[in-house]
């Protein structure tokens, strides 16, 4: 058996990657004990209001093996140009190789060049903190436990105040078409 580094290949998500994207975030999830498991739901949600302002995926031997979206955030002191990690999902098989680092890294480096003052996350204190995500104890997301909720500020700025996240992230079922006209 050889040891074998293959390259990661993040891109913009494409029109055919969207049914995959499911699927990998579906299996990233599956046993989870801390998810709802409505992260593709939430994602579909995003993408049909349009509020993806970055849908990465990465690619290993030319199969999508990873995803991370952000989203723009709203905060109550009005800071402007914050924006929301959500979710991350690589495949079970390909965790622990590179693959969400490289997302995270790619995702954060495409934020800061359109321009965003910073980001927020709800997640694992030991993975996000590597990545420079902080608690910050003045910027607060209702209904989460402060330990897992975590900031990164691109301009040194500390927003003070209450995030809120797209209205996507009430997603909890597929996306059903209005009825009626």
């Amino acid at each position: 058996m050889t040891s074998r580094n293959p390259a990661i290949i993040i891109r913009s998500e494409t029109d055919a990657d969207v049914s995959i994207i499911t699927e990998v975030t579906v299996a990233a999830f599956k046993t989870l004990e801390i998810s709802n498991h409505t992260e593709q739901f939430i994602i579909e949600a995003l993408r049909a209001a349009k509020a993806l302002t970055l849908s990465l995926v990465a690619e290993i031997d030319g199969c999508v093996v990873g995803h991370i979206a952000f989203s723009p955030v709203t905060i109550s002191d009005d800071t402007k140009h914050w924006y929301g990690l959500g979710s991350l999902s690589v495949l079970p098989e390909y965790q622990r190789k590179g693959v969400g680092k490289a997302l995270i890294q790619e995702g954060l480096a495409q934020l800061k060049d359109l321009g965003a003052k910073g980001c927020c996350v709800v997640g694992h204190p030991d993975y996000y903190r590597k990545f420079g995500f902080e608690n910050m104890p003045r910027l607060v997301l209702e209904g989460v436990p402060p330990e897992v909720f975590f900031s990164l500020s691109f301009d040194g700025h500390t927003p003070q105040g209450t995030v809120t996240f797209h209205e996507g992230f009430e997603a909890d079922g597929p996306k059903v078409a209005p009825s009626g006209g």
